[in-house]
């Protein structure tokens, strides 16, 4: 039986999945989050930082891990891998809409992460998907 074959949009939501995954749970794990006792419910002035660099918070913990679990469990076909992009990549770019608007902004991290998933959806994506059938013409 031969290997499944992936696309590079399908391969590129596990990459990005399990990144945004793993940078989930370390927001949570003390030691690699500096100022863990400062993590708070929301926002960007959460004292904690992930590597002493990114503020962190709880939501912004969950989102990382429901966005990252997404892209594994949708980079099974090409359609839900497109999707995954196009979609995560609209509600990061909300978040930090929400974040200007009221005044708490999350940074620039998730509009930088929504411009490069839209990105990645529409360039990685850009061929015809593979699992549609082709009328052919006759002559």
């Amino acid at each position: 039986m031969a290997a499944p074959r992936y696309m590079a949009v399908q391969a590129a939501a596990l990459i990005v999945g399990a990144v945004l995954l793993l940078i989930g749970v370390l927001g949570f794990i003390p030691g690699i989050t500096s100022d863990y006792d400062r993590l708070s419910w929301l926002g960007h002035e959460s004292g904690a930082r992930l590597f002493g660099l990114f503020a962190v918070s709880v939501s912004h913990n969950i989102v990382n891990l429901v966005i990252g679990a997404l892209g594994l469990a949708m980079a099974r076909t090409y359609a839900m891998a497109r999707a995954y992009f196009l979609g995560s990549g609209v509600v990061y770019l909300a978040l930090w809409a929400y974040g200007l608007i009221a005044a708490r902004p999350w940074g620039w991290l998730p509009f930088a992460l929504g411009v490069v998933m839209i990105i990645l959806g529409l360039t990685l994506a850009g061929q015809h998907d593979p699992t549609k059938r082709r009328r052919r013409i006759r002559a």
